[in-house]
């Protein structure tokens, strides 16, 4: 009957052992983007972004008559507009997810 309770009691201490430091580490890891990816973010990620927004807003205007038929004006413009708008100009610098 102790030997049971040992390998419990055992058993126990090492799950709670293993499971400690992976909450610790979280805890570690930092979220500032780095300077590299701020740099790459400005001069390629950004203008890239601006084109793109460009380039949705022609399409959402060209395609605006058949939108008009089918009376579906926002969901192409939250696609084509407003999605780019906000991943060019309202995120942080070097967050790229």
């Amino acid at each position: 009957m102790k030997l049971r309770h040992f390998f419990i009691s055992a058993l126990t201490a090492l799950t709670l052992a293993a499971a400690n430091p992976a909450q610790a580490y979280e805890s570690v890891i930092d979220e500032v983007p780095s300077a590299e990816a701020m740099t790459f973010d400005l001069f390629i990620v950004r203008p890239l972004g601006l084109v793109g927004t460009i380039a949705g807003t022609v399409v959402y205007i060209v395609a605006l008559p058949i939108n008009l038929l089918t009376l579906n004006l926002a969901d192409p413009a939250r696609k084509l507009i407003l999605q780019p708008i906000n991943f060019t100009f309202t995120r942080d610098l070097g967050a790229l997810d």
